[in-house]
């Protein structure tokens, strides 16, 4: 099923390594990101940190949420991740795994429904469901005039 809508990331090269990327659509300032060296400065987050920052968010969001439903009113959660990269059979770097921790702020007998809670949260979290299945991400590049130079279909069948 999809959204109405496409989420749309519009991303432009600064220099180097350095992209900008814009959210469109949203009210939100750019972010900018980099790699490290020796390829780039870090003048910000990795790709890889914001695919890490992504789960983790989305992961927290969903309890944060599912908590509500349940009538209860948790402090402030607090959460972290973190994954190491490996190189696969062919050299590359992945991250095979990544664990994420969750810190809700009260004690465990402090809320309501907390088993239910905590077996189903993870279920609404768009982002770390979509990468645990997998992202058909399809690819294509076009030149300065617009000419599809790999892929096959236009982007708007892809959405």
């Amino acid at each position: 099923m999809r959204t109405a809508t496409p989420i749309t990331v519009v991303l432009e090269q600064e220099q180097d390594f350095v992209f900008r990327l814009h959210f469109e659509g949203l009210d939100a300032p750019d972010v900018l990101s980099d790699e490290g060296a020796p390829l780039g400065h870090d003048q910000g987050p990795r790709p890889s940190h914001l695919l890490l920052a992504a789960i983790v968010n989305c992961l927290s969001a969903s309890l944060l949420f599912a908590l509500r439903k349940y009538k209860n009113a948790p402090g402030r959660l607090r959460a972290s991740i973190s994954a190491v990269a490996e190189r696969n059979a062919d050299g590359r770097l992945r991250l095979p795994r990544a664990l994420a921790t969750l810190q809700l702020p009260e004690g465990s007998a402090d809320y309501a429904h907390l088993e239910r809670v905590l077996a189903t949260f993870e279920d609404f979290c768009t982002v770390t469901q979509s990468v645990r299945q997998g992202i058909d991400v399809q690819v294509e590049v076009r030149d300065a005039q617009g000419q599809l130079l790999l892929g096959q279909a236009p982007a708007e069948a892809v959405l």
